[in-house]
């Protein structure tokens, strides 16, 4: 198989309506302040907007794992960032 036949079988495409692929939304996901922390702002680095909408929990499950995997807080940024919280932090600011 020649390398590009390759890279896009390892594409998935996530977002039908925009076409974006699982690669398109991981390559926005770049750890910083300006690190998209919703589908939303996805979408808005990527240049465009949800549409139907049926994407935006695969977009989710993605931004999970890729920045449980490439994010570190600074001491500046964990304690308003929301990947840096705990459990328990979060269901405190549940009740």
């Amino acid at each position: 198989m020649s390398g590009l036949l390759e890279e896009w079988l390892e594409e998935m495409i996530v977002c039908s309506c925009n076409v974006l692929s699982d690669r398109t939304v991981r390559a926005c996901l770049n750890p910083g302040p300006d690190c998209p922390r919703t589908p939303a702002q996805v979408y808005k680095c990527l240049g465009c907007g949800p549409k139907c909408g049926r994407c935006a929990t695969t977009i989710r499950a993605i931004m999970d794992q890729a920045l449980a995997v490439s994010h570190a807080c600074s001491t500046a940024c964990a304690t308003a960032c929301p990947l840096s919280r705990t459990a328990q932090d979060q269901e405190q600011e549940a009740v």
